[in-house]
């Protein structure tokens, strides 16, 4: 039933998700990372597949910072663009131009309105000055001679339109439109209406054979991709500049328009184009077009001053549509687009020309949101169905043989001029696999982070990882069971405490206990607990290990061994040496979460365990550093261990056979091996009470390696030589402390 009600809570998930995204395609809800990535696809197939080379249909006029350096800030006199156009054409045979700038305000630059005014008041009665004014005008009204040269060629001014929100000022003169209002029929444009414009004064307007709209269009991050190819005002369409430019140089027809009408899947959709000089274009619903960008630097850059001067290369101009803009950072027209971030504007009109007289335009077609509302829907209930039925690693072949599709989906329709947005039915398959992965990977590790959880703050982290494989195998419940304790204790730790001040103590300890906690867990150990600076770890709970006698014994050695590096970091930073006892028993012990309704702890309890710590409590009695007892040594085969004595612990009446471990049998040195059997030759013969040979023996031994473990025995022996035993002597050694 929880298997069911997990799968369900999984599809209802998958389903929410799947909505969203679906809400997202039919405008609901607005989901930017949805549009970023969609942003991203776009640009990076649009790099990937821009054709490279260089265009000789189109060259760009610039003015640039040599011009402005030449000729002075921009606006120039009339008189200089008068003479500029003349060259373009007459010189260098250029097929038409395109104006992306404005040209709003009268030139008063000549001089002439001033000379009028003195010949209406200072000078009204010279006939001289008003005979030369007459010869003169004619050459120095600039705006009267720049309008008969826009009259004389095909050019196409350039203007602008102001959107809502921004002004409804209306400058200059506007063209007439090129379209009447009802061109597209039923469509609409996909933004509102401007509220102004900022165009030509009216004699250069009356005079040019066309004129187009040079806005720019960003989306949200920026990034020019999409322009306007007409945009509506009025009453009626206007064209951009890029069209109109083209309108000119074939020869000025009118455009055209209309709406296509497609069938797919039995419903109908419409589909607006435009037709500048013969050229048909495909439009996206809005009007808008993708700037078909190529790579590198198709477009030949001329400085309009070279020009002016016949410097420049005419076959570099000849007979190409020229489009006059700067470059200068002065003016301020860098827009931002896939292949730059300083993009000169002027050259975006360039790729616009070029695409159509290529016939590359892009457009999205009017059918792609329903496209991709389907493959959303259609796929994620796929994707879901898979996951459910078949796991993560079906899922993924699924999911990546699905954006395979989508891919080619993508490339065919790009192929065909097509601009399909795909990042919502991608990320639909990416985020589903993730959302059900993820899912899947919490649920199936809720009783493992239960585990970890109950267990964790006991048990190495590996520990907890394997005991989480199997959750139901593990329990905090008490129970009964064979283990082994280890107790491990630093000797004089009230001497040791006193030589530190209290801060340099806590960093003591927390070295100290982090290194024998680690060695306990690389071991497979579990902490019990710490007092103080005692340590209790125990083996074979909660996870079974047939070999933990072994285990504990190895820790023990190891973490004697541990103590030599630690106290030589110790002694450089001036704190005093560490010597710790430890002690290990292992027996049947009780094991389970115990304590009270305000504190429980997973613990070890038993006569087993209070052995141990007595073991750890005589290490120092007999200046060992491991005890162990005999049930240890008989549940370990790997070690060797020497008998140390027999003992009765305080509250014990049966005596135990303490052991002291001398490490892993293979390896172990043969002096090793002489000296442990000779000396547990000598304590059979001490508890035999045969003080001279074992009294011999332990001096040997002494003589050799003195240990503290020799000289308490032969301290006992001259005790009993003065004090002998009782006749019931079992050669059991009592201790009357903990």
């Amino acid at each position: 039933m929880k298997r069911v009600l997990s799968r369900l809570a999984q599809a209802g998930l998958s389903a929410l998700f799947v909505l969203l995204i679906a809400a997202h395609v039919v405008g609901l809800i607005h989901i930017a990372p949805m549009q970023r990535a969609e942003a991203w696809l776009y640009d990076a197939w649009l790099i990937r597949t821009a054709p490279a080379g260089v265009d000789d249909r189109v060259a760009i006029l610039d003015i640039d910072e040599a011009s402005l350096k030449s000729l002075g800030r921009w606006p120039w006199s009339r008189d200089t663009l008068s003479t500029l156009v003349e060259r373009l054409f007459d010189r260098y045979g250029v097929a038409a131009v395109g104006f992306d700038v404005v040209f709003a305000e009268p030139d008063t630059s000549s001089g002439l309105d001033t000379l009028k005014q003195l010949a209406s008041s200072d000078l009204a009665g010279s006939r001289d000055f008003r005979a030369a004014l007459e010869q003169l005008a004619p050459r120095l009204d600039y705006d009267a001679r720049f309008a008969r040269v826009l009259a004389e060629r095909p050019l196409s001014l350039g203007y602008y339109f102001i959107p809502q929100g921004y002004g409804d000022a209306k400058t200059g003169m506007l063209p007439p439109p090129s379209l009447p209002a009802a061109a597209f029929g039923p469509l609409q444009p996909g933004t509102p209406p401007p509220t102004g414009y900022g165009a030509n004064l009216a004699a250069f307007q009356q005079a040019a054979q066309g004129a187009g709209f040079f806005n720019m269009r960003a989306d949200e991050d920026g990034t020019a991709r999409q322009m306007n190819l007409v945009s509506l005002y009025d009453a009626g369409y206007y064209l951009a500049l890029s069209a109109s430019t083209l309108r000119v140089a074939f020869g000025g027809d009118p455009a055209l328009a209309g709406i296509d009408r497609q069938s797919v899947l039995g419903r109908q959709y419409l589909s607006p184009w435009l037709e500048v000089g013969g050229i048909r274009v495909p439009l996206s619903a809005d009007g808008t077009v993708h700037v078909p960008y190529r790579a590198g630097s198709p477009f030949p850059y001329l400085s309009a001053a070279d020009v002016l001067a016949g410097k420049a290369p005419l076959e570099q101009l000849e007979n190409r549509i020229v489009l006059l803009g700067s470059t200068a950072p002065g003016l301020a027209d860098l827009r931002v687009t896939p292949f730059s971030n300083a993009f000169p504007g002027v050259e975006i009109h360039a790729h616009l020309i070029a695409g159509m007289l290529d016939g590359t335009i892009r457009a999205t077609p009017p059918w792609a949101d329903d496209a991709r509302l389907a493959a959303v829907l259609l796929l994620g209930a796929l994707l879901t169905a898979v996951l459910l039925r078949f796991g993560p690693t079906v899922g993924l072949a699924a999911s990546m043989v699905l954006l395979a599709l989508l891919l080619a989906a993508y490339g065919a329709a790009w192929s065909r001029f097509w601009v399909v947005p795909m990042a919502a039915p991608m990320l639909t398959l990416l985020g589903l696999y993730a959302l059900n992965t993820a899912y899947g990977f919490f649920a199936a590790t809720r009783s493992k982070r239960q585990i970890t959880k109950l267990f964790g703050q006991y048990v190495p982290p590996e520990l907890a990882a394997e005991m989480s494989q199997n959750p139901a195998h593990y329990t905090m419940e008490g129970q009964s069971r064979d283990m082994s304790v280890l107790f491990s204790d630093i000797r004089g730790f009230t001497n040791f405490s006193e030589k530190l001040p209290p801060a340099e103590l806590a960093e003591v300890l927390n070295a100290y206990l982090s290194t024998m906690t680690r060695i306990v867990q690389q071991h497979r150990g579990t902490i019990d607990k710490y007092i103080g600076d005692a340590i209790m770890a125990f083996w074979n709970a909660p996870v079974d290990l047939a070999d933990h006698a072994t285990r504990a014994v190895q820790t023990a050695l190891d973490m004697q061994a541990a103590l030599a590096q630690l106290n030589q970091e110790f002694a450089a930073r001036g704190w005093p040496d560490v010597k710790i006892g430890v002690g290990v028993n292992t027996g049947r012990m009780s094991v389970g979460n115990m304590g009270s309704e305000f504190r429980m702890a997973y613990t070890v309890m038993g006569d087993a365990v209070n052995l141990g710590s007595r073991l750890e409590g005589i290490t120092k009695q007999y200046g060992v550093g491991i005890l162990v007892t005999q049930t240890t040594v008989e549940a370990d085969p790997v070690h060797a261990f020497m008998k140390v004595d027999d003992v009765r612990v305080k509250g014990k009446e049966t005596p135990v056979a303490i052991y002291e471990p001398l490490g892993p049998k293979d390896g172990l040195a043969d002096t090793v091996r002489q000296d442990a059997a000779e000396f547990e030759a000598a304590f059979a013969r001490y508890q035999a009470q045969d003080w001279d040979a074992a009294e011999a023996a332990l001096r040997a031994l002494n003589a050799r390696a003195p240990r503290t473990l020799y000289d308490i025995y032969l301290e006992r022996i001259a005790h009993f030589r003065e004090v002998p035993p009782s006749a019931d002597w079992d050669g059991v050694f009592v201790y009357t402390t903990k």
